[in-house]
Parts: structure tokens; sequence; C-alpha cells
């Protein structure tokens, strides 16, 4: 059973304020907490049904962390999900670590995305064409929001987040001002790839071996500051009468062409 200070504790977690007052988060449902218990996270404790107790005791009872046996209708009070009936977690957040393109890797720019289930599901499309590295702007919304952690489906403990004043960085990995280099920066990447409508068909496109590839806002799009620093502007045709692609679906069609090219 979970004792009152714990539930408010839990509960708190659901608001940025506190989870950066506490430097944790929250991880909920089987599938992400059995991901996570593999994954290279602090965990501070595991809540769990009784029946998920048991299904997992020889990897649960092996962990250095606290584990509460809790209700299902307990975790899903404590939590954001309607129905939890099987874990719940609290994580500790890590460090926001400067993350760049080495030598023959590609990572996904985040220009103000503010919704958290379009987020998470960026960090989910990014997992499963091998990104391992989101740079977000300040704006975007909180990497350990419970609905952008849902969303991922597991994938935040493969993807690794960092949050940045764009331009400052785009900046430093660019070389395009004098802009003293990150100590942690092996080489400077050029390629800058945006997503406009007016760009070049991404049908066409040929991408270079190391790069950026920077997603807008859900309704602006990339803001002036980044578009300075794109090298080339890449668009998804239209055939059809929609106005708009959702983030999450343009990020993976983007993804998929960059694969495929």
């Amino acid at each position: 059973m979970l004792s009152k200070n714990l539930t408010k504790y839990l509960h708190s977690l659901q608001l940025k304020k506190y989870r950066q007052e506490h430097n944790a988060f929250l991880v909920e449902g089987a599938k992400s907490v059995l991901e996570l218990l593999a994954a290279d996270f602090q965990i501070e404790l595991v809540a769990v049904t009784e029946q998920f107790y048991k299904e997992n005791t020889s990897l649960l009872d092996k962990q250095p962390f606290r584990i509460e046996i809790a209700a299902a209708d307990e975790l899903s009070r404590a939590g954001t999900l309607q129905t939890n009936d099987a874990a719940l977690a609290v994580v500790k957040t890590k460090d926001n670590e400067f993350l760049y393109a080495a030598p023959g890797e590609y990572v996904l720019v985040l220009d103000d995305i503010r919704d958290p289930g379009n987020l998470g599901t960026i960090i989910r499309i990014a997992d499963w064409y091998g990104i391992t590295k989101i740079i977000c702007s300040l704006t975007t919304t909180d990497w350990y929001n419970p609905k952008v952690i849902a969303a991922s489906k597991g994938s935040f403990t493969r993807v690794k987040g960092y949050y940045t004043e764009l331009a400052d960085y785009f900046e430093q990995v660019t070389g395009v001002t004098n802009a003293p280099p990150h100590p942690s920066r092996l080489q400077i990447a050029t390629s800058v790839y945006g997503t406009f409508l007016e760009g070049k068909n991404i049908h066409k496109t040929a991408f270079a071996d190391t790069g950026y590839i920077v997603m807008g806002n859900e309704s602006n799009g990339i803001s002036s500051a980044v578009e300075a620093f794109i090298t080339q502007k890449i668009t998804i045709p239209r055939f059809g009468g929609a106005e708009s692609l959702n983030v999450g679906i343009a990020a993976a069609v983007v993804l998929d062409n960059w694969r495929r090219g």
C-alpha cells in the first residue's frame, strides 16, 4: 500500500517545477518500466502490483532500489495513466550534457516542439531509425514530462536529449561565427537540413555522411534564428489536399528518406 506522503510525492512529479526540484521523473506501465530496468538510469523506487512482482521477481530482487507493493488502482491514482496494473517507477533525471554529430552520425534537432505527445512520438521514431541524440530548443516541452515518457514507449532509455539555445548551439557546431568550439566537439559538421514548405523535394535529396536534421514548431515551423544555419531546405511533397502533416509523422517521413538515401 502506498503511503499518503509517497502518493503526494508521486503526484508532484507530474509538474515540471517539482521534477526539477527533486531531479526525478515518473515512468509508468509494464513495458516502459521493464526497459528502464535494463537501462543506465538511477532508479529511486519502483511501485509494483503483486502480479507484476511475481512475474519479475528474479529481475527486481537484484536491484538496489526500494520496492513498494501496491494495488492497481493505487498506481493509477498516483500516476498519469488511466489504468496501470503493473508498475510505476521514480527515476533520477540525467544531466543536460552537450551532444553533437560525430563523424558518420546524424542528430535530430527540435525547434520549439510544444506538444508532449509529439515529442514522445519523435523520440520513439528516432529510436526506430537509429538516431540516438536529439537537440531541443529551450522552448521545447520537457523531456521528462510523463506524457513524453509514455509516448516514447521506452525509447527514452536509448535516445539522449540536450536542451540549449539553438542559435548558439549551431554557432558552435557549424563554425559559422567565431564562437569558440565546445571542448567535446570532434568535428565540424556543416550539413544542416531543415523542413520547409518551399524546400527541395526530399525524395530527390542526397544526404551527406554527417549532419543535423531540424524539425520546426507544429504551427510556425522553423524559427528565423535557426533558419540562418540551414544549409539545405527540404520538403515532403504533397499529392493530396491535406493542409499539413503532424510533426511526428513528418519526422518519420524525413528519417525514412534519410535512411534510404
